[in-house]
């Protein structure tokens, strides 16, 4: 789960004259309309919602012009809300079978998506002819939506996590903001003095909830040297020392130095809010939770800073990876397909349009000058556009990234059924976040049996 994906529930109207729904349409048969008069309509999730305005007109502005330079294609944008950010409400919709023509999903969606037979195999539709950014496309990224050889989806972000922090409140607690902290004790030491400065202030805040506690687990797991389930996928493989500093650090800065917050149980959008309020010292996060927290929580640009993701003796040994992509829904006629690839490479694969428009949105509330999305392979051609145009369109101080860029930390990728794997570890998350007398070894047995009792059932 990279951050811009995450959106909150919201009724759109139709936006007059623009000629497409913007409303929560049905994708049954009789709705999508394959090919009447001659036009081929797909219906589209995850747009952004109402309180994201400028992304909002984006969206509407790029569908308006492709379906100008596209006369013979219509795209109906739905808004699901969550279900585009929250996993068990995704989950649900696979279950349901609700979701759109080109459906939204996480790189560790695919299992589930595979085993609720919605999606279709693509494989023989997507080459350089409907993406022609589609060479300079990361293979490694490709090979996350690829079962069996055949391929499920189309990526269109991806990310690494670090350490944000905010700048203004490591100033006003005299620490150095060019030298963040590199290790969880270093980390402890910060968000004690933070937190001093009272007012609401949490000097290190955490995850426990939606998925989230147990996504954010996986990556301070990673920092240790630790893996999440055994190389071969079939048992887990965090009941173990490693998965108890986590554990541990966790509860000490809650309860040993009270430098949490009192607030627990927090979800994305908590998390962000209180730090677009200026009430989050340090998160973990990808590069684009600052994106996030401007863009749709009121926060500021220049208060943010972003370094690796510390480890518990020096720099973490590895740190979280991962992103998203676009499914397609089964049973869609080719020529729908071809016009959702059309459509996906027009608005999230095409440097200096769609996402990657930083001319337009570099006056916007929109920073440019982020180390990502990476989802161009180092030295494609596509690479080298996106990034000429990213450092000659940058709104933000990308000196607050340099530290991250210098300092890479080795990427893996989120476990099998991580979903599944997250809702498990949400527990063993919470628990220490809101029970002082918590038991660690207890919180990670009781993990560890479930997530085994899952893997078996899936085998």
């Amino acid at each position: 789960m990279s951050v811009p994906q995450y959106r909150k529930a919201a009724a759109l109207a139709l936006v007059a004259g623009l000629g497409f729904s913007l409303t929560a349409c049905s994708t049954k048969s009789d709705d999508k309309d394959t090919n009447a008069g001659g036009k081929v309509t797909i219906t589209v999730d995850c747009q952004p919602v109402g309180a994201q305005k400028e992304l909002l007109k984006n969206w509407n502005d790029d569908v308006a012009e492709f379906q100008r330079q596209n006369p013979d294609i219509v795209i109906k944008s739905v808004s699901v809300g969550e279900q585009c950010n929250n996993p068990p409400d995704f989950t649900a919709r696979l279950a349901g079978g609700t979701v759109t023509d080109v459906f939204y999903g996480y790189m560790t969606d695919l299992q589930q998506v595979l085993d609720s037979g919605q999606a279709m195999d693509i494989s023989q539709h997507v080459n350089k002819n409907t993406i022609p950014t589609w060479d300079s496309v990361d293979p490694a990224l490709k090979e996350v939506f690829t079962d069996g050889g055949k391929l499920y989806a189309v990526p269109v972000k991806n990310y690494s996590m670090g350490l944000v922090y905010n700048k203004a409140l490591f100033q006003q607690a005299g620490l150095d903001v060019n030298n963040p902290p590199k290790t969880w004790g270093e980390v402890r030491a910060a968000a004690k003095k933070i937190s001093a400065l009272g007012n609401g202030i949490a000097g290190y805040s955490e995850y426990s909830a939606g998925n989230t506690g147990g996504w954010h687990f996986t990556s301070l797991l990673y920092s240790q040297g630790g893996q999440v389930l055994s190389a071969d996928g079939k048992k887990a493989d965090f009941n173990n020392p490693m998965g108890k500093q986590v554990l541990q650090n966790l509860k000490d800065m809650r309860y040993g130095d009270n430098s949490m917050g009192s607030r627990q149980l927090l979800q994305w959008g908590d998390l962000l809010t209180n730090a677009g309020a200026g009430k989050v010292g340090m998160f973990i996060g990808a590069p684009d939770a600052t994106q996030a927290i401007v863009s749709q929580f009121q926060g500021k640009f220049q208060d943010w800073a972003m370094s690796p993701l510390p480890g518990q003796d020096g720099l973490a040994k590895g740190t979280l990876g991962g992103g998203e992509g676009y499914f397609f829904k089964k049973d869609l006629t080719p020529e729908q397909v071809k016009a959702g690839l059309k459509w996906i490479a027009y608005q999230k694969l095409t440097p200096g349009k769609g996402q990657f428009d930083y001319v337009r949105a570099k006056p916007q509330n929109y920073p440019v000058g982020l180390p990502q999305p990476l989802l161009f392979a180092n030295g494609s051609e596509a690479q080298k556009q996106e990034l000429e145009l990213r450092k000659a369109n940058a709104n933000v101080d990308t000196a607050n990234f340099a530290i991250f860029e210098a300092t890479p930390v080795p990427i893996k990728g989120e476990p099998r059924n991580a979903q599944a794997v997250y809702a498990v570890l949400d527990a063993a998350m919470s628990g220490v976040l809101t029970n002082p007398n918590s038991n660690i070894d207890a919180l990670l047995k009781t993990a560890e049996e479930k997530v085994n009792q899952l893997l078996a059932a899936e085998s």
